[in-house]
C-alpha cells in the first residue's frame, strides 16, 4: 500500500487508462511528489570523502542493500546510478534504515521482501524515497544511434511502484525523483541524469542528493562491484540483493560466489575494445556514465584475468569479512 500526505492513493483505472497513463505517470504528476522533487533537486550535491570515528557510513553498490542503526551509522547511501534506482526505506519507529540500489526489474520483489524483513516491525508506517532513474527513453545520442527503445529506467521504476502498491506494508511515499524530474540534456543533447545518488542521514531521515568519493566506497570495493556479474551464474543469488552488512556488529560480509573460468576470457577480449566502443557494448546509458566508469570496470576485468579462479578470492568457499577501525577505515578479518 503507497500512502501520499498520509492517505491512500487510489487510482480512477477507467480514466487513467483512457488518457494514456498509468500508475508511475499519476504519481510523477502529484503535486506533493512534484514539490518533494523540487526541493531535492534544489539541494547541492554532497560528497563524502570517507569515514571517520565520529561520522561513520555505509555505501551500497550496485544489486545490494543494507540496514542499518542510527546508533551506529550516521549516514547511508548509494551513487554511480543512471538507468538503476536508489531505493530507501525508513522505519520512523525505531530509525532503522534499509538502501538498496536496483538495477533491473527482476530483482525488486525480492529485494523488497529482504528489505522490509530487515527493518523490523513492518506493521509501522515506512517512509520511502526513490531517486534515479532518468528518462532514457527515447534518446538520440550524439552518433545519431538510438537507445534501447523504451529505456531501462521506466520499466525499473515501474516494477517498483507497482511492487509497493500490491505489498500489505504502509508505505509512505516521501520522494520519487526518477524520469523527466531526474533528467537534464549535456552539452551534445543527450539526456543524462541530474543527480546518481542519495544519501541518508540516520538521525534525521532527511535525504540529499550524493556523491560518493572512491575511498568512500569501502571495503572491498573491486570484489564487490565484480559480484554484480558473475552472481548470475549463482542460482542461490539469482534475482536477490546482496546482503553485504551486519549493523548490529558493524561488519561487512562478501558472501562467497563462485563463477566460471569464462569470465577470465571475457575480460581478456573486453579489454582489446577502446573506451568508446566499451561504453556502448557494455553500458545501458554509454552517455550518461561518470568520467570514470570505463577505468573503474577495466580494473575489475583485470582482477578477473589475474585471478581467474573464484577460489583465490574466496579461500575455502569462505566470506570475505571487513570489520572497522576505530578511525572509520576497514581491515580485513581472517
Amino acid at each position: 500500500m503507497i500512502l501520499i500526505d498520509n492517505q491512500p492513493i487510489s487510482f480512477p483505472d477507467s480514466s487513467s487508462q483512457s488518457q494514456g497513463k498509468d500508475i508511475l505517470d499519476i504519481l510523477l504528476e502529484n503535486p506533493t511528489l512534484v514539490s518533494a522533487s523540487n526541493q531535492f533537486k534544489s539541494q547541492p550535491e554532497r560528497i563524502i570523502s570517507d569515514s571517520g570515528a565520529h561520522m561513520k557510513h555505509v555505501y551500497v553498490f550496485q544489486r545490494e542493500f543494507a540496514t542499518v542503526d542510527p546508533a551506529v551509522v550516521q549516514i547511508v547511501g548509494t551513487d554511480e546510478a543512471t538507468t538503476c534506482v536508489g531505493l530507501v526505506i525508513r522505519n520512523k519507529n525505531n530509525g532503522l534504515t534499509s538502501v538498496s540500489h536496483m538495477d533491473f526489474p527482476e530483482v525488486v520483489d525480492r529485494g523488497l521482501n529482504q528489505m522490509v524483513q530487515s527493518i523490523n516491525n513492518p506493521e509501522a508506517i515506512l517512509d520511502v524515497f526513490v531517486v534515479g532513474g532518468f528518462d532514457d527513453s527515447p534518446n538520440k545520442n550524439r552518433r545519431g544511434r538510438q537507445t534501447r527503445k523504451e529505456g531501462y529506467s521506466y520499466p525499473l521504476c515501474h516494477k517498483i511502484i507497482v511492487s509497493l502498491l500490491k505489498r500489505p506494508e504502509k508505505f509512505l511515499l516521501r520522494l520519487l525523483f526518477v524520469l523527466r524530474h531526474n533528467t537534464k540534456s549535456d552539452s551534445h543533447g543527450n539526456q543524462i541524469p541530474i543527480f546518481g545518488g542519495l544519501l541518508l542521514e540516520t538521525s534525521t531521515g532527511r535525504v540529499l542528493p550524493a556523491c560518493f568519493e572512491n575511498h568512500a566506497r569501502s571495503p572491498d570495493e573491486i570484489v564487490r562491484r565484480l559480484l554484480v556479474s558473475v552472481s548470475n551464474d549463482d542460482l542461490n543469488l539469482r534475482g536477490n540483493l546482496l546482503d553485504i552488512y551486519d549493523t548490529r556488529r558493524d561488519i561487512f560480509t562478501i558472501p562467497c560466489v563462485r563463477w566460471s573460468m569464462i569470465w577470465s576470457e571475457l575480460a581478456y577480449e573486453t579489454a582489446q575494445v577502446s573506451d568508446e566502443e566499451f561504453l556502448l557494448q557494455f553500458s545501458t546509458s554509454p552517455f550518461a556514465e561518470p568520467p570514470h566508469f570505463v577505468q573503474c570496470q577495466r580494473r575489475i576485468g583485470r582482477y578477473v584475468i589475474d585471478h581467474p579462479d573464484w577460489r583465490y578470492t574466496f579461500p575455502g568457499g569462505k566470506p570475505r569479512v571487513f570489520q572497522r577501525n576505530d578511525d572509520g577505515t576497514w581491515f580485513k578479518c581472517d
